[in-house]
């Protein structure tokens, strides 16, 4: 999002957190890293970081990937408004982990660039 965000000349500020504290500090999966630089993007940078609650009140729009996370974020907020940013990335499906299949690691990173995109030309 951040890159295709640059590329568009949008100035939003991007950011990735988990729910858990287990890969805070830790660099991408190395199959995610392969994926997203077949697909033109460098992601070897990036570090984990956990979500926190002042998340809530540093960004627009909380996008998470699947439903037990949006469960975890939603009960993190201590408002409706802060309730009402957090919603589903695939609007109401989930994103397939591909921890447990090397064969999903491309497909998924296809459909988060994807589903990127759209964000991009629905909120610009």
């Amino acid at each position: 999002m951040r890159h295709l965000a640059h590329d568009e000349n949008l100035n939003w500020e991007v950011a990735s957190a988990g729910t858990g504290n287990w890969h805070v500090g830790k660099a991408p999966d190395h199959r995610s890293i392969a994926a997203a630089k077949a697909s033109g993007y460098d992601i070897s940078k990036q570090r984990a970081q956990q979500f926190d609650h002042f998340m809530f009140a540093e960004y627009d729009l909380i996008l998470v990937m699947d439903r037990n996370n949006l469960t975890d974020v939603q009960s993190m907020a201590k408002t409706e408004g802060e309730r009402e940013k957090v919603k589903l990335f695939l609007d109401n499906d989930e994103v397939t982990d591909p921890y447990w299949d090397n064969a999903l690691f491309s497909p998924v990173c296809k459909q988060v660039e994807a589903r990127c995109r759209e964000i991009i030309k629905q909120l610009s």
